[in-house]
């Protein structure tokens, strides 16, 4: 008897249905096959599955067993399969109903002893079943109790979170298996506290940066001596943020899921992610691969912050890799068995010295780096990856009487919810030009006009004719622009990002159109490209 099951597989953050077909039959010698492209974990299923159902109290015929997974063109992975396949093999001897079976669609590990543990990916999975069930093929999707309340963020989905292997049998063959019910909706998880700008002193010029990096979407990097307070900074960031939206949570939490980092019982991420991942990482590491394709650091950042702190020391491989996902905003990793594409649209904060032994430009200590050993590590960043970081901020050292006193200016000026009160009100400014935009364009009615409204670029992200029209320059703005292009080597790419800084500083101060103060301000954060830096 040929019994057909459906699962599913990830190919980036999205799943495509897997089905997983048992052949179970009494003729011929006693066996067992799997094909269908399965890797290591998915080919040890054939112990677990067996042990678990010993455990469970089914008993099995000798017999042969054929299963493979389709499409067999693609590569499965994982231990997701266990439990389609130990219910494939109950369904295929007649112990449960086929029929009823086939209506679902499982994904689970299997203990020995029967129960179900929590596997990766599984909210990719739960929309896939979404999109299954509106073509009429499913009626709810089977998860394990750790998973239950990730697939239940996905409305109108109907969730079934077993216990064990028996539970799910029970359920099956129509019988009230003891706890098991459709899973409902986690609550909203609380934002966890970041620390407060007030607490930094000084550092008023590199919290202005912050802010404008914050309401646009800019990179940044900050140049300074060792203790400047680079990172004290950068871990503030997601503090001046706007809180995720339900879309911008619900990417989150897929890249999440498919990385396996969801904690059991844990829904919907509540919380812009902040990675800072250390400067030996490898550019496998760092953009994802490998050989079970993962996501990587820039997409684990998605919707969040990225922190490279020491950026002069990471391998010149993982920062040239940062090109693609800082121009795109996702990733494309090709390999041999196909190719995966993961979401990276997040705000690179980098933090570096600005010299070998830190104190090049430091009026109160003595750089000992001689020039070639300076030129040769700003060589380390090349250029096109410094055209992509819109602000290149100078950090210095912080006085005694900075440190003593606090910050020159009130902390109502420069504390986090003053700052994100600001952040918040540039972006709103931002969201309604580019919903005029849309109307203007004829593009603001239906469906796909609602979308496009929800999704609306930031600054750092504008591009073809919103990009001509709202970062539009008078006669004095074009003199400013040439004549900083002149001076200092700019190239086209980084021309554009300065008009999009300027629309952000623009958005900050309420003003309609760009002005050259705010020009000047934006080709003033740019100080690498100044002359006189050593390159």
């Amino acid at each position: 008897m040929i019994v057909r099951l459906l699962s599913g597989a990830l190919s980036g953050v999205d799943a495509f249905p897997v089905e997983v077909e048992v052949d179970y039959t009494r003729q011929g010698l006693p066996g067992f096959s799997l094909v269908g492209l399965p890797e290591t974990e998915v080919r040890e299923a054939r112990d677990r599955v067996f042990a678990a159902l010993r455990a469970s109290g089914f008993r099995l015929a000798p017999g042969r067993v054929t299963v493979n997974l389709a499409p067999a063109g693609q590569r499965k992975s994982g231990a997701g399969y266990d439990l389609p396949l130990a219910l494939g093999l109950l369904a295929a001897s007649g112990l449960v109903p086929a029929e009823r079976a086939e209506r679902h669609v499982f994904t689970g590990e299997l203990s020995l002893s029967g129960a179900l543990r929590p596997v990766r990916g599984v909210l990719p999975l739960a929309l896939l079943t979404r999109e299954l069930m509106a073509q009429g093929r499913v009626d709810g999707l089977v998860v394990p109790p750790g998973n239950a309340a990730e697939a239940a963020v996905v409305a109108g989905l109907p969730v079934f979170a077993p216990q064990s292997l028996a539970e799910c049998a029970a359920f099956l063959a129509g019988e009230d298996a003891p706890g098991f019910s459709p899973a409902s909706a986690p609550p909203p998880q609380a934002t966890a506290s970041v620390p407060d700008f007030a607490e930094v002193k000084g550092q008023e010029a590199a919290k202005r940066a912050l802010e404008i990096a914050a309401a646009g979407g800019h990179n940044i990097l900050l140049v300074g001596p060792p203790g400047s307070g680079k990172t004290m900074l950068a871990r503030r960031l997601p503090g001046i943020l706007p809180p995720l939206s339900f879309e911008e949570a619900l990417d989150v939490t897929r890249v999440q899921s498919v990385a396996g980092l969801l904690a059991p019982d844990s829904g919907l991420v509540g919380e812009r992610p902040f990675r800072s991942p250390h400067h030996t990482v490898s550019d496998v590491a760092l953009v994802g691969g490998g050989r079970t394709p993962r996501p990587g650091e820039v997409s684990l950042a998605h919707r969040g912050v990225l922190f490279l702190d020491e950026l002069a020391e990471f391998p010149r491989a993982a920062l040239e890799a940062l090109r693609q996902p800082l121009e795109d905003g996702a990733v494309t990793v090709s390999r041999a068995a196909g190719s995966h594409t993961w979401p990276a649209r997040f705000i690179l904060v980098a933090a570096m010295n600005p010299c070998p032994c830190g104190h090049y430009g430091d009026t109160s200590h003595a750089c000992t780096c001689r020039p070639e050993e300076v030129a040769r590590y700003r060589r380390r960043l090349s250029g096109p990856l410094l055209d992509r970081i819109d602000l290149h901020v100078d950090a210095p050292r912080v006085s005694y009487a900075e440190f003593r006193t606090g910050s020159a200016t009130s902390p109502e000026r420069w504390g986090t919810a003053a700052m994100r009160g600001r952040v918040l009100a540039a972006r709103a400014a931002g969201a309604a030009r580019h919903e005029a935009f849309l109307a203007e364009e004829g593009k603001g009615t239906g469906e796909a006009g609602t979308l496009q409204k929800a999704t609306a670029p930031l600054n750092a992200a504008l591009s073809g004719r919103e990009l001509e029209r709202h970062c539009a320059l008078d006669a004095g703005g074009h003199a400013l622009m040439e004549a900083a292009m002149d001076r200092l080597g700019l190239s086209a790419r980084a021309c554009t990002r300065i008009l999009r800084v300027a629309r952000t500083i623009a958005d900050l101060e309420g003003a309609d159109s760009i002005g050259e103060a705010h020009l000047a301000e934006a080709v003033g954060l740019r100080i690498l490209d100044r002359e006189g830096v050593p390159r």
